[in-house]
Formats: C-alpha cells, structure tokens, sequence
C-alpha cells in the first residue's frame, strides 16, 4: 500500500528473513582489531573481512554469506536479495541487540538454554544426530557448537524482546483506524481475498480399559528393568518412546516452570527428586514416565518415554456410528450443527463456540482460501454453504485418529476493502502502519546516539536506515 512509509517497510518485510532462523554472526571483541592491525598484508587480505561494526558488535563479510545460505536453507529465495539489504538486516540486528544491553533488557541463561535445547531437539530431529548438526555448522565439537549457538541465540532473544519492547506501546483508537482508512486513495485500497468460516464436531474413539493398561504395564516394566540397572533409560526412550521431538535425543527435554508443557507433564517433573523415576501418569498426548536426570536451580533436565495406546477396530467403528448418529440428527433438523458441537463434540477448544474454528494466523474465524491449510482446504472446498460432510477420519497433532464433521457456515467473497465489513483487519493495517513509524523513528534516534561505522564498498550502498549518517 503506497500510505505505507516506504522509508521502513524494508525493513519490516526484512524481519522475515530471520524468523525462526539462527543467522551466524559472531561478537568479536576490541582486541581482535589490534591484532588484525599487526597482521602481515597477505594476511590482513584474508582476514580484513570486517565491513561493519554496530555499537560493540562487529560484522564480517562472510557473515552476509552465512545469511544468504540460511535462507536458502530454510527453502527462501535469495534472487532479489543484495548484500547490502543483507547488510542492513544484520545491522539492524545488532543495534536492537546493543541497545538491549544498554537498556537492560533480561534475558536469562536459562531461557536461552531452554531455547537452545528446544532447538536442538528439533534439528536432531530433522537432521538425524548430532554429530551431523556439528558438521552442518562446521564446529570441530559438540562443545564448540553449544558455546556457538547459545551466543546466537541469546542475541536472537535480545534482538526479539528489544523489538517487542519497541512495538508493545503502540496503540491505535478507532479515530485513528479511520483517518488511515479516508487517506487510502481508492485506486490503492486494498482487495482482501475469498475467505470462509468453518465448524467441525470432533468424536475422539474411547480406548479401552485393556490398551490402557498395556501401556501402564509396559511403562512399570521399563522402570523396573531401568531401576535394577538391566537397561538405561536414554535407549529405552530411542526405541520405544512415540514422542518424535524427543525420542532421538533419548526423550531428553529441558525445562522450567515457565517452559510450554502440558500441566499434568510439568507437575509430575517438578514433584520428582534427581535420579527419581515417576509412576505412569496420564496427558492428552498418551502415557509417559519420567527419569529426572539434573535439578540446576530452576532449571529440570529430564528423560520421557511416551507411549500411546492403540486404538482398535472395534473402538474407531464405535466412533464412526456416534458421528453418523450426529449427523442424521442435524440433517433431519432435531438439532442444529452449533448445538450438536456444544453438547456433543469431544474438541473442547470449538465446541463452546458451536464448533466454530479459529484461525491460528489472525485468531479470528475467517480462512482465506489462498491461505488455508491444504488439508483443511481439501476437506471443505467442495461443500456447500451449511452442507454437512460425511464422517471423516482423520489425525490430530498428537497422532491420535478421530472422526469429523466439518461445515461451512459462511462464504465471503474477493472485495475491495469496506470499513464496516473489514474493520478488523484495517484496523491491523493501520497498526501495523503506526508500529512500522514507531520502529523508523527508533532506528533513526539510535543510529544518532551509537557509534557506528561502515566500511570499503559497503559505503557505497543505498540503506534502508541512516547508517551512514549522511
């Protein structure tokens, strides 16, 4: 939208790139320009890589390598991105997170390493082992790579809550949503998208008595072989355990009181001494134990074994007839499709709303189509508008099989923007607009206070931000 400071929407749009990404950059300190400084020439070439420096931190030309490679890596396009927007974005980076230390913004050890482990999990998940994650990042050991990460990642947190400092402040009242919407030229108003709101009534198979208590069972005996030393715990959790975010790591997990678990996991692990293992215990994801390995101050570093419960035939086929049931009764008008998901979905998260989704992105009820979830698309793209779907068996999150019913209660179609239609999502527009000026004129305010250079050919760029102070 051309009402948009154009100045800092780079910027924000360049926010993308690092999401979710460990970018490479190294804090090197004072000293080391000394020592590049008493370098022979041969090797100042080699080494004079140093093209930035922001407040404390220092930047290498291979560090914008190092981006370029994460993006691609995490499947970006890099054929519009120059070195200098790369540049930029790293500066950006590192004056949010020099100006967190100078402000004092806490960011804790032990949320960092939670992060960190968190991380890990998931990339020797993807990877397949360790070593292979220390390879990938070229360190010579898993210490080394630990020490690496941690300093990215902290900075990473820095650089979050710097931003989220910053924007948090930023409020809009409905006078202002307004006066944002009357400035847009109507040529330039924007078109939002076909989108729909959908319901669901969800009945989950009751597992039986008897395949619970196989896994209780099962779980006491991995205790009991772990506990008379015939098996260790770490390789019960690689073979058996249907966690996949722990299981390759031996179950192991890092935790807090602060650190997202399911209540019942997080009160079990924090009633259990070091070297203790738990009874079984219960969660919506199955049956675990647990073997408390470390207690460092708040911190508990811990092993689980996840086993779930097979559902058999018998119990799916009992869920299907419930849902059949259902939906005979909505389709010859007994009871309508709201008050059947309010009385007799098993999806606590919908049914007080008559079943009615969420969107995950917008936390409202619309989906636009372009959007939406294949899977979620497939099943509703062919429905008419209050048509119900017949039972459809499908998987939650946690891998466990249920039945659906899924309808479309409403249909909006492609438009150009309408105030009293799409107040919401103009009004994100325009906080977003107010949030983009906010972080402009922090950018512009700091750059003016911290010492900041720019080196070679970098000077010669076009940034997004004042860093040459022209």
């Amino acid at each position: 939208m051309k009402s948009i400071n154009n100045k800092t929407a780079l910027t924000f749009l360049l926010l993308l790139f690092s999401s979710g990404i460990a970018i490479a950059q190294e804090i090197i300190k004072e000293s080391t320009i000394d020592t590049i400084k008493k370098t022979t020439s041969s090797q100042k070439q080699k080494i004079d890589g140093i093209i930035a420096k922001v407040g404390d931190y220092l930047i290498l030309d291979s560090d914008i390598d190092k981006s370029y490679l994460e993006i691609t890596s995490q499947g970006g396009s890099i054929k519009d991105v120059t070195r200098c927007q790369i540049l930029g974005k790293i500066m950006e980076d590192k004056l949010y997170a020099h100006q967190a230390v100078q402000d004092s913004v806490k960011v804790t050890d032990s949320e960092v390493k939670s992060m960190m482990e968190e991380r890990l999990n998931y990339m020797v998940e993807q990877i397949g082992s360790m070593d292979k994650v220390v390879k990938y990042y070229k360190k010579s050991s898993e210490e080394e790579f630990r020490t690496y990460f941690f300093d990215v990642l902290k900075e990473q947190k820095l650089t979050s809550e710097m931003q989220k400092k910053i924007i948090d402040g930023v409020e809009i009242t409905p006078e202002e949503v307004r006066d944002f919407f009357k400035k847009i030229p109507t040529a330039d108003l924007p078109v939002f998208g076909a989108e729909m709101e959908v319901a669901q009534i969800i009945v989950t198979p009751k597992v039986s008595e008897a395949e619970k208590q196989k896994v209780i069972d099962k779980l006491n005996e991995f205790k009991k072989e772990v506990q008379e030393g015939g098996s260790s715990f770490a390789t019960k959790a690689v073979l058996y355990s249907q966690d996949p975010g722990s299981r390759a790591t031996g179950g192991y997990y890092k935790m807090n009181k602060k650190t997202q678990f399911v209540k019942e996991f997080k009160d079990v692990a924090f009633s259990l001494a070091e070297g203790e293992i738990s009874a079984p215990f219960e969660t919506d994801f199955g049956y675990h134990i647990i073997y408390v390995e470390k207690i460092k101050g708040q911190d508990v570093e811990l092993r689980h074994i996840l086993l779930i419960p097979a559902v058999t035939p018998e119990d799916l086929q009992e869920a299907k007839d419930k849902i059949t049931l259902i939906r005979k009764r909505i389709v010859d008008k007994e009871i309508t499709f709201a008050q059947a998901a309010r009385t007799m979905s098993d999806e606590k998260e919908t049914k007080a709303n008559g079943g009615a989704l969420i969107n995950p992105k917008t936390q409202d009820t619309r989906f636009e189509l372009t959007k939406m979830d294949p899977a979620l698309y497939s099943q509703v793209s062919n429905l008419k508008d209050n048509e119900i779907s017949l039972p459809l068996l499908d998987d939650d999150q946690a891998g466990k099989k249920k039945y659906k019913l899924i309808t479309v209660t409403n249909r909006i179609e492609a438009h150009t923007a309408d105030y009293a239609k799409d107040y919401i999502k103009i009004k994100d527009l325009a906080l977003k607009e107010k949030q983009i000026k906010a972080i402009g004129k922090w950018f512009d305010d700091k750059i003016k206070d911290t010492y900041i250079k720019v080196n070679g050919e970098y000077r010669d760029c076009t940034f997004t931000n004042n860093w040459l102070k022209k």
